[in-house]
C-alpha cells in the first residue's frame, strides 16, 4: 500500500510541476504581437506617404508637360502662318 501511495504522490507531484503559470511568458508574447503590428501599421502610413508624394509628382510632371506641349503647338501654329506667308509671297 505504501508503494501505491508514494507512486500516487510522485505522478501528483509531477502533473503539478508540469502545470506551471506561463503567464509571464504568455505577457510577452503578447506585447511581441503589438509591437509587431504597429511596427507594420507604421510601415504601412509610411509606404502610403510615399506613394502620395509620388503620384503628386508624377501629376506636376503630367502638367508641366501638357503646359510645354501647348507651348509647342502654338509655337507650330506661328511658324505654319509664317511659312504660309512666305509660300504666298514667294509666288
Amino acid at each position: 500500500m505504501k508503494k501505491i501511495a508514494l507512486t500516487a504522490v510522485a505522478v501528483l507531484g509531477l502533473g503539478l510541476a508540469a502545470c506551471q503559470d506561463n503567464a509571464p511568458d504568455n505577457t510577452t508574447s503578447t506585447e511581441n504581437t503589438i509591437e509587431s503590428e504597429a511596427a507594420s501599421d507604421t510601415n504601412s502610413a509610411l509606404n502610403a506617404s510615399d506613394n502620395l508624394g509620388a503620384t503628386a509628382d508624377n501629376a506636376l510632371d503630367s502638367a508641366g508637360n501638357a503646359v510645354e506641349n501647348a507651348g509647342n503647338a502654338v509655337e507650330n501654329v506661328t511658324e505654319d502662318v509664317a511659312n504660309g506667308q512666305d509660300n504666298v509671297a514667294g509666288q
